[in-house]
């Protein structure tokens, strides 16, 4: 039987780039393959790579050298178009900033990412409804960002990030912006999302955070210098359960 192919895969990936020409490699050498169902941590200092890494990830960036495939397609094969696409459809993003549109409400902020993908208003708001139902957010559906805490926004963010049912969420520095209780909660809620079965690579240098993921992934000036798994995914839900 042959093997399921990894979500991500990353392949002697390098990014260099030049300022004021010099060449200045951010990232160098690394390769790993991140399946469907995991939550991993990337962690690593200012300067380490880790919002590089992430860029190639989340199909923002190309390599310099090296190749990224997502579920076995490499992704520099792709025209730009489709590859917009593909992020929009594949990849949810999440960041330390929550990154919400100020004039318009919760449900609109949630169900924006569809306009990209060309779903109709009725079911895109249909659609950002069950996604804010799936964080606690139902309820503060037609609040503005200004209304809302900080704890609050993220989970707005998350349901923004989740509403296109993607492969990957993609989450940089998710907590950074937060106090401890309420980082905890965004990161019991990112559990209770894995143990779903919902696949999530958390960008951060907060040991914290490394703590609640089953694997970390450290880099240092560019390089991979451990990947470590604590220990065995759990068991996916049944849907019966």
């Amino acid at each position: 039987m042959t093997a399921p192919l990894p979500l991500i895969s990353l392949r002697s990936v390098s990014k260099t780039y030049r300022t004021d020409g010099v060449a200045v490699a951010a990232v160098r050498n690394v390769s790993f393959d991140i399946a469907q169902g995991e939550i991993v941590a990337v962690m690593g200092p200012s300067g380490s790579g880790k919002s590089t890494l992430m860029n190639m990830i989340g199909l923002l960036d190309l390599p310099s050298e090296g190749a990224v495939y997502l579920e076995g397609a490499n992704v520099a094969e792709l025209s730009e178009d489709r590859r917009s696409l593909l992020r929009a459809r594949s990849i949810g993003f999440v960041f330390q900033s929550y990154n919400l549109l100020a004039r318009h409400n919760a449900i609109e902020n949630v169900a924006l990412p569809l306009v990209y993908c060309g779903v109709g208003r009725k079911a895109r708001l249909a659609r950002a409804e069950t996604s804010l139902q799936a964080v606690g957010m139902l309820h503060r559906a037609h609040h503005f960002p200004r209304q809302l805490s900080g704890g609050e926004q993220q989970r707005v963010a998350i349901a923004r990030a989740l509403i296109a049912s993607p492969l990957i969420v993609l989450a940089d520095e998710p907590t950074g912006a937060l106090d401890s209780r309420t980082g905890a909660e965004i990161l019991a809620l990112f559990a209770a999302l894995n143990r779903d079965g919902q696949t999530i690579v958390m960008i951060t240098h907060d040991p914290g955070i490394a703590t609640q993921c089953r694997r970390t992934i450290r880099l240092h000036d560019g390089e991979l210098v451990s990947d470590e798994t604590l220990f065995q995914l759990l068991p996916k839900r049944s849907a019966v359960s």
